[in-house]
């Protein structure tokens, strides 16, 4: 395909009320008011990029809509796109095809644990993870995440002390991390991979952000550490938040080892979710092989609400603190200081500022007092929400003023 040459304009995005959006058009069903602002489900208001959108409608075009199948063009994007952009090197016969990386997370679940065995994660993290545990019969075990002079690290003592338990068999890694912004390091990453390999535990590592990184920083798969991690862990990944094609189910699955590999494919076809739809591969090659110049100005579009957001909050909304992203486009802010219960700070967020941000305590018990937001907007998006976030804190720091002087 030919390089795409288009100049996007992040700062005008199409009208998606009356879409289906569960971001716009549920609303008011899941946060009480259809007047609130979302900017809380991961999906962004961008159009993807134009090769995609062309490449969708001639496969429209074509009027036949039968059942599909991954074809070799498939594959080698895949190949292509981790080689060039991650630099792991696949091989074909790892990649399984899989409708989206919740779905892979409950299914690897099933194929690697047994109903009873623990699941080692790291909250506050994306809550999803504890429902891919809880609903198939398995034990939370949580090896929390600490932050450290506003920067989370991970608590190994803590995490060789947990993998030591027996019924521990899988650790669930979301790198990068989800809401926390943080890009593992090798050193971080191999020092994981350690204490599971002593412990005989298979890791899986969700990177679907990984190609949302942000200037100054690099993503490190963890199958890219050595060959034995590669043998010992699953990767799982998609276009879908880096082109904002969630719609479509374009998730993969990268699993070196045969028996894992076969196990986690056995899983998938119990369910019946071994198919892609035709519009999945079509967007996953497409997005690919041509989306590259898209993301390079999404990304710098990105900083720049990054920066703004910083500057606001740090200008209009006392006592909140960012917690810097290294990378996706959610940025997990701190209200701890306002001294509010976590019931109070949703009604803060909802009740008076009208805005729908996801809850921090949905993400575990260490999330409470935090919000995350999602700055993959238009700015003038971006300033509403912030302004609204503004002005509800001002009335709250004046209430407590009052109250405080009684």
């Amino acid at each position: 395909m030919a390089a795409d040459a288009t100049i996007y304009d992040f700062d005008t995005a199409p009208e998606r009320r009356g879409t289906g959006s569960v971001k716009w058009d549920l609303v008011d069903q899941l946060f009480g008011g259809q007047d609130l602002l979302p900017l809380w489900v991961a999906d962004m208001d961008f159009a993807s990029p134009q090769p995609v959108i062309d490449a969708l409608a001639g496969r429209a075009s074509h009027g036949v809509f039968g059942y599909p199948a991954c074809m070799d063009s498939y594959y080698q994007a895949v190949i292509g796109w981790q080689r060039e952009r991650h630099g792991l090197a696949v091989q074909k016969d790892w990649i399984v095809f899989c409708p989206g990386v919740v779905p892979a997370l409950n299914m690897a679940v099933q194929a690697f644990t047994q109903p009873g065995d623990g699941v080692i994660i790291q909250q506050p993290v994306y809550y999803p993870f504890m429902r891919s545990i809880t609903a198939n019969g398995r034990r939370i075990i949580n090896n929390p995440l600490r932050l450290v002079a506003g920067r989370y690290e991970m608590d190994f003592d803590d995490l060789a002390h947990k993998a030591r338990d027996p019924a521990a068999r899988l650790l669930i890694l979301c790198s990068p991390h989800n809401p926390v912004g943080r890009i593992w390091t090798r050193q971080e990453l191999e020092r994981l991979g350690a204490i599971c390999s002593e412990n005989n535990i298979t890791v899986v590592s969700d990177e679907i952000h990984a190609d949302l990184v942000l200037p100054g920083f690099a993503h490190t798969p963890f199958a890219a550490l050595s060959e034995e991690f590669l043998k010992a862990s699953s990767t799982f990944s998609s276009p879908s938040k880096t082109f904002n094609l969630a719609g479509l189910h374009t998730a993969y699955a990268i699993i070196a080892d045969p028996e894992k590999r076969k196990a986690f494919s056995q899983a998938l076809i119990r369910s019946g979710l071994q198919w892609p739809s035709i519009f999945a591969t079509v967007a996953l090659e497409s997005a690919y092989q041509s989306g590259g110049p898209w993301l390079t100005q999404l990304l710098r579009y990105l900083q720049g609400n990054l920066e703004f957001l910083k500057g606001f909050i740090a200008g209009h909304l006392p006592g909140v603190k960012v917690i810097e992203p290294e990378a996706t486009y959610l940025v997990w802010l701190d209200f701890r200081d306002l001294g509010l219960g976590w019931r109070e700070l949703k009604n803060l967020m909802q009740a008076e500022a009208r805005v729908a941000l996801d809850e921090g305590y949905v993400f575990g018990d260490e999330g409470r007092g935090f919000e995350r937001l999602n700055i993959a907007c238009p700015r003038s998006i971006l300033r509403e929400c912030l302004e609204r976030m503004g002005r509800a804190v001002k009335r709250h720091a004046g209430t407590a003023d009052t109250s405080a002087g009684r």
